[in-house]
Formats: structure tokens, sequence, C-alpha cells
């Protein structure tokens, strides 16, 4: 039985909370492309080493998997909505410390947090945005919604050639950033309807068994976008490209993924949602497995463009999936495991294309994960004929 902010959600949708929902995943995302390359500039540029810059990173993906794993208990003793401002009160103080303070520790702490507070608010707005949506609208909120995402992943690097690496501006910042994002959210919060109901870590097991096709799109998503980013410039650059055009790569991936994502949600609304999601797996293999045999510069960028255009457009329709199908604390759950399931695949995708263009040549990296695409196309139809 719907309760009643999910019947009031299927009528009308509550902007107050989709507007604090695209603000704080905004943020989230501007604050991650801030801090992965620059705390990587800063370290190095004081000459820590490469092995405690890889484990400072490890902090980050640490603080991931405990919120992910505590997100249950925390939406049974406090409201989402608190969570949510909580985790950008979090970051802000976070990436204040990191402009604040130059010890090694102290920096491991703060990354952790920083991860911590990060998951809790993109798992929180994941499950919040499909509350608040009714279905009719779902496909397209959804495509704002990682919109969004894409365009804060693209603009937090831009404080790095903006304000430089010493000092500590940029954090400094962001943090000033996402602490206005805070009160902004707050104050949304005021007007809104609707809010995601608790959860429990027992739910998160129990959607992996109830929504294997939807755990499987994200976890292909995971693969193939890190894959694209972490690999394929290593690959562009074996294959005789410059370290420019490896670089001009990663932009021309970010910039259509962006823009496809409208695009890919209308049609979600308009067209059958698992068709479209077969559809967008395809045109990723495709596109993977036509690089090595593209020879033109320009044409190699238009089928890497097509790689980040289609392959976060998987997420897109998981995202709208996970709220057509589920309901309650279930879509909570949904949001913790699409995390979980997204951390794993991007882990796969990076190590596993990394060994085979070892093993194999660097033409054996895309084609690899074209034919892993494809295979997941294939689970995708015949799990819809069962």
């Amino acid at each position: 039985m719907q309760t009643h902010q999910e019947l009031a959600a299927h009528s009308a949708p509550d902007w107050p909370a989709i507007v604090a929902v695209v603000l704080g995943v905004t943020a989230f995302s501007v604050a991650q492309g801030v801090t992965y390359p620059l705390i990587s500039l800063v370290l190095e540029g004081r000459g820590v080493s490469s092995t405690m810059i890889g484990i400072n990173a490890v902090g980050f993906a640490l603080g991931l998997a405990a919120a992910t794993l505590m997100l249950g208990q925390l939406t049974q003793r406090f409201r989402a909505q608190h969570l949510i401002i909580a985790g950008l009160v979090g970051c802000s103080l976070c990436l204040a410390a990191f402009a604040t303070f130059s010890s090694i520790t102290v920096w491991f702490v703060a990354r952790f947090l920083l991860g911590f507070c990060a998951s809790l608010i993109f798992m929180l707005s994941e499950a919040w945005l499909n509350v608040a949506c009714p279905d009719r609208l779902r496909g397209r909120i959804s495509g704002i919604y990682g919109a969004a995402i894409c365009a804060g992943f693209a603009a937090g690097p831009l404080a790095i050639p903006l304000f430089g690496t010493a000092g500590g501006f940029g954090f400094a910042l962001t943090a000033v950033y996402l602490a206005l994002v805070a009160f902004a959210t707050a104050l949304l919060m005021v007007s809104t309807r609707t809010v995601p109901e608790p959860s429990s870590t027992r739910d998160l097991f129990a959607f992996f068994r109830h929504a294997p096709m939807l755990v499987a799109m994200v976890f292909a998503f995971g693969f193939a976008d890190i894959a694209a980013i972490s690999s394929m410039p290593v690959y562009f650059v074996k294959m005789g490209h410059s370290e420019a055009f490896a670089a001009l790569s990663v932009t021309v991936l970010a910039l259509p993924t962006a823009v496809a994502q409208p695009l890919i949600g209308y049609a979600l609304d308009r067209l059958p949602r698992h068709s479209v999601a077969v559809g967008t797996a395809f045109v990723a293999a495709l596109s993977y497995l036509a690089i090595p045999f593209i020879e033109t510069p320009a044409l190699i960028l238009a089928a890497f463009a097509m790689i980040g255009a289609a392959s976060f457009s998987l997420y897109t329709c998981a995202l709208t999936m996970l709220g057509e199908n589920f309901r309650g604390g279930m879509l909570v759950a949904g949001s913790a495991a699409y995390s979980l399931t997204y951390a794993i695949g991007s882990g796969a995708g990076s190590s596993l294309t990394g060994a085979i263009m070892e093993i194999g040549g660097p033409q054996a990296g895309p084609l690899s994960v074209g034919a892993a695409l494809a295979v997941f196309t294939a689970a995708f139809v015949l799990g819809r004929r069962r």
C-alpha cells in the first residue's frame, strides 16, 4: 500500500525537493572533481611519495564503504533531509581542513570523512529524487540529475588552473561553495512534501536478490566508465597519439555525456525503459569495439564521445527504473546497492582493462571492454524475456 507522500509524488512533482537534490549532487560532484586531482597534485608538490598518495586516496574509498554499510542505521535514527545537509556541511568542513592543515594524517582522516559525507549525499539524493517525482516525469528528471553530476565533475577541475595548487585557496573556495549549498538546501527543505523512508542493512542485501538486472546495469556502467577514464588515455598514447590528444579525449568524453542525459531521460519517458537500456548498452559496446579499427582522430573522438554518453546513460536508465519498481525503504537500499556496485564495477574496469592491455597489447583493451558490454547487452535482453 502506498503512503500519502508516495501518492502525492505520483500526482505532482515535489519541486523544492527536486531542486534541493540537484543542487546537492552538483555540489558533491564539483567537490569530487576538485579533490581527486588537487589533493594528488598538492601532495606530490610537497614531496609525498606515490605510495602515500595512493594510501591517502584509499581513505576516500573506505569512507564510501562505511557510509554504504551504515546507511540503514543512520536513516533509522535521523531524517534523510537532515543527513543530506549534514553531509554537505561535513564535506565543507573536510575541504576547510585541507586548506588549513598540512599533516598527512589529518588529510587521511579528512579524506575518509569526505568519502563518508559525499556518499551520504549521493545515496540519499537518489532515493529522494525518485520519491519526489511522478513516474511520468521520472526519466526526464533523472536525465537532468545525471547531467548535473557530469557538469559538476567537468567544472570541478577548473579550480586548479584558476587558483593553482598553492595556499589551499581552491579547497577553501569549494568549502564556501558547499556551505552555501547546504544553506540553500536547508531553505528549500522547508517547502518539501516528501522524504525518503528509513532503510536497513537487510534491505541492502535483499535488493541484490530482487533486482539483479538493475545491479548488472550499474556494474556495466562502472566498468565501462572507469575503463574509459583510466585506461583509454593510456591506449591512445600507446597507439601513437600525443598526450594532448589523450587529455582531450577525457574532455570529449565528459561534455557530450552531460548533454545526452536529458535526451535519454526524455526517451525513458516516451519509450519502453528496458529497450532504452538495451540500446545504450549496445551503442557503448559497439563504440568500444569500433575504436581499434578507426584511424581518423576526429572519428576516434566521436566514438569516444559515444562511449561516454551511452555508458553513463546506463546509470540514468537504472536510476529511473529503480524509482519505477521500488518504494519505501527499498529506494534507499537500492541507492546504497548502486553505490557499492559502482565501486566494484569501476575497480574491475580499471584493473582488468589495464592487465588485459599489458598481456594482449593496447588494442585488447577497448576490444575486451566492448566484448564485456556485448555480454551485458545479451544478458539484459535474455533477462527481460524470462
